[in-house]
């Protein structure tokens, strides 16, 4: 995979790459401790502490962070179910 800079670049304002994972809390506990912020939203479904949205207990989809790329552009980590596709 290859990213290619921008001089003029402008920041997604949605996310634009979820990146899959079996254990979110895991994930989110690896990438926070490597100095990852994850945001907090203010509108929308609640988030935990850790920032992840527990979308299967609010019965709003899957569970998910988001965490932005040094660019600013909106990434996320997304766990994955077996027998589910995201």
């Amino acid at each position: 995979m290859f990213a290619y800079p921008k001089r003029d670049h402008q920041p997604a304002t949605f996310t634009i790459l979820n990146f899959g994972v079996d254990d979110i809390d895991a994930a989110v506990d690896d990438l926070a401790r490597r100095g990852v912020t994850f945001e907090h939203y203010d509108s929308g479904p609640t988030q935990d502490e850790k920032g992840i949205l527990r979308g299967r207990a609010q019965n709003r989809g899957p569970d998910i962070a988001w965490f932005k790329d040094p660019a600013g552009n909106v990434l996320s980590v997304i766990e994955e179910r077996s027998g589910e596709s995201q």
